[in-house]
């Protein structure tokens, strides 16, 4: 009995990560430190968060407000809280930018 319970878990986890890779979109990406890169863009919530993951690394903006995020790097085995609020490109609304440090992250 045991062995079935832990067999239909890893069934439904699997199913879960399977969900959640389909729902992944490659797409082009730049980011001010790391250039232009081929990506896979997911978001994340209905409010416009998103992470994209390149072959290096990976970046998440969580949307505080419209027009307004919070942005985290993550370098193999933690995300990193980057400094400041980025804010939505008007210009190009697949970027967002930092004004106090002058960085930028976007994805098409």
């Amino acid at each position: 009995m045991k062995a079935a319970h832990l067999c239909l878990a890893g069934l439904v986890l699997s199913c879960a990560v399977s969900v959640d890779r389909a729902d992944a979109k490659p797409a082009r990406c730049f980011s001010t430190d790391d250039g232009y890169f081929d990506c896979d863009f997911q978001a994340t919530d209905r409010d416009g968060s998103f992470s994209i993951e390149g072959p290096a690394v990976s970046y998440s903006l969580v949307v505080e407000r419209p027009g307004f995020a919070s942005a985290f790097v993550n370098l193999g085995d933690r995300n990193i809280s980057l400094p400041g609020l980025y804010v939505r490109q008007t210009t190009d609304p697949a970027c967002w930018a930092n004004p106090e440090t002058e960085t930028k992250i976007c994805a098409w």
